[in-house]
């Protein structure tokens, strides 16, 4: 009795120093780590498209090929109408500060105040004069911002050729996958379990996928109807923001309040763009996205949260604007592998219904010779 209690004791511990180990490992291999994540997750969300031309006679490698290269060309064409402006507003940063700061007059007078008061108790601790302080020259916002784009760049590119990769493999990892077990029903419950998975992850980030570019038109065309220059960076931003739930609404909605603040001389005119932005993000996330997605794929809102600033803390932006997309693709993993229900059962939403005694939907997996033998 007191050995297995032994044994139990040091599995619990080793699982938690496995998880430590994991985390350990996302910090540091990083730059490994998030092209490899977001190429799984291009190929996982362009493959139903890529299959259905199969079905109609396109090999795989063109199919891969013409979707990858679509992709990428979108990519290029948003950064190149984007970068002019982008640079001009980081050139004139400060004075755009500035300009926000002397129309919220009122608001920044009581801030001042604060600050007088912390400055006046920070002059009465000054050092003696005498004392020369060390200031390091830190980089330039342009040195900053064009390390960040190179890093980008580069991760981009890996990413979407990995992506063509996949795509272009087309069944090879279902024959691998046959080939790894050796009784027909295990052949049969791997091949159903993965064709699952892949079916409802699949779904999951080709209608996110749609529905934030539906989103992102519609508030570039909203706010260009307000007048707002520059809308369609505003409907690129919030395509990408909407990929981060909760926060990204709310940052999408404070960027486009300071500059329809800095645009509009009617204050109550200038209300009028957030105020559609937002109207725009709740539609979408309370009815749109529950009516498309179902209950099935809803998430456990704790979980969420908790997976944003998890991701956000190892990877910064990028790792929380792809934290809910793998925490979608491990949902559905911990709901297919034995053992691991509870989990899958946790991350779901509050009312989802276990489906246990569900009938199993008829599983139209690719063709895939389930008898073949492995390759010599």
């Amino acid at each position: 009795m007191k050995r297995a209690t032994h044994l139990e004791a040091i599995r619990r511990s080793l699982n938690v120093l496995m998880l430590i180990a994991v985390f350990a490992t996302c910090f540091v291999a990083k730059d490994l780590l998030l092209p490899i994540l977001l190429g799984f997750l291009i190929a996982l969300t362009l493959s139903p498209l890529s299959r259905g031309l199969s079905r109609v006679g396109i090999p795989h490698w063109v199919s891969a090929v013409g979707l990858i290269g679509i992709v990428a060309v979108v990519i290029a064409a948003v950064i190149y109408f984007s970068s002019g402006t982008i640079a001009n507003w980081m050139d004139s940063a400060s004075a755009m500060g500035a300009e926000l700061q002397a129309k919220l007059g009122g608001i920044f007078r009581q801030l001042e105040k604060v600050s007088q008061a912390s400055a006046d108790v920070a002059s009465m601790a000054t050092p003696d004069p005498a004392v020369q302080e060390v200031v390091v020259k830190q980089p330039t916002l342009i040195d900053s911002a064009m390390g960040v784009i190179s890093n980008v760049g580069a991760t981009l590119a890996v990413s979407l050729v990995l992506a063509s990769f996949l795509l272009a493999s087309g069944d090879l990892f279902y024959i691998k996958l046959v080939q790894s077990f050796q009784t027909m029903s295990g052949k049969k419950r791997a091949l159903t379990m993965v064709y699952d998975i892949e079916r409802r992850v699949s779904h999951y980030l080709l209608t996110i996928a749609i529905i934030n570019a539906s989103l992102g038109i519609c508030v570039g065309s909203i706010l260009w109807l307000i007048g707002l220059p520059y809308a369609y960076i505003w409907g690129t931003a919030a395509f990408l923001l909407n990929f981060l739930p909760y926060l990204g609404a709310l940052t999408g909605v404070a960027m486009v309040a300071a500059l329809s603040i800095i645009t509009f001389d009617s204050f109550s005119y200038a209300l009028l763009a957030p105020a559609a932005y937002l109207t725009l993000t709740t539609i979408e996330g309370n009815f749109v996205t529950p009516m498309l997605l179902g209950r099935k794929l809803e998430l456990n809102t704790v979980a969420v949260f908790l997976t944003v600033v998890v991701w956000g803390w190892l990877w910064g932006i990028a790792g929380a604007l792809v934290a809910v997309p793998f925490l979608v693709v491990f949902k559905v993993v911990a709901d297919n592998v034995e053992g691991m229900e509870i989990v899958g059962n946790f991350l779901g939403a509050a009312d989802e219904i276990p489906e246990k005694e569900e009938v199993p939907e008829p599983v139209t997996a690719p063709e895939v010779d389930l008898t073949a033998a492995p390759a010599e």
